[in-house]
């Protein structure tokens, strides 16, 4: 059986596809691959910053810490500020797509804000996690500035919705698209039930 049209999408301020990024890789049985958009362009981008009051937020963040020790993950650190603008740190993602290190980076990236507390808005952080996977400093910073890689990432954006992905983290197989919490999971039974009919109905030859 061909592997599946499949791609994951994460923005690097989310949280929430933080925690889908460290679980995509085994949980989807599949290659999938990574494409890096600014969520905030998408239709039902989630916001980090509409809460009605001081305990709603502490809820939020707790709900996400327990989660994250669920998945046996480093303590979640929330970044200064939490939520950041990943607009820099998502081109960068962008260029790194361009040279095949799309997933190292990313990770690194999740990690460095979510685990190690440090902001991507800032040029420093941003590149530790470069380092982390052998991206070129100079590369990379040279990289974060060329207008060509902010046309793709609003290219890509673009793209993810006209896919129908309305936020992150996202998992599209084919022309169907799961968001949300369990967009993995939802997307990993969905393969799983495929191939069962493939198996018990195999194309004639």
């Amino acid at each position: 059986m061909p592997a599946p049209d499949a791609a994951f999408y994460f923005d690097l301020a989310s949280p929430f596809a933080y925690l889908a990024a460290e679980r995509v890789l085994h949980v989807l049985g599949a290659p999938a691959e990574w494409q890096p958009v600014l969520a905030r362009e998408l239709p039902g981008a989630e916001s980090f910053e509409a809460y009605r009051c001081c305990e709603e937020e502490e809820i939020f963040r707790s709900e996400i810490e327990r989660r994250a020790h669920a998945q046996d993950l480093q303590p979640l650190r929330w970044p200064s500020p939490f939520p950041f603008d990943s607009a820099l740190a998502m081109r960068v993602a962008t260029y790194a797509k361009s040279i095949g290190r799309t997933v190292p980076f990313a990770q690194a990236a999740f990690r460095q804000a979510f685990a190690g507390g440090r902001s991507l808005a800032e040029m420093d952080n941003v590149l530790i996690a470069a380092a982390a996977c052998e991206m070129h400093p100079a590369a990379v910073i040279k990289a974060a500035d060329l207008r060509s890689v902010a046309e793709q990432l609003a290219t890509t954006t673009a793209l993810a919705a006209q896919a129908g992905v309305p936020g992150v983290p996202a998992v599209r197989i084919g022309e169907r698209v799961w968001t949300g919490e369990r967009a993995v999971e939802d997307a990993a039974a969905h393969m799983r039930a495929d191939r069962s009919k493939t198996e018990a109905h195999p194309p004639l030859p």
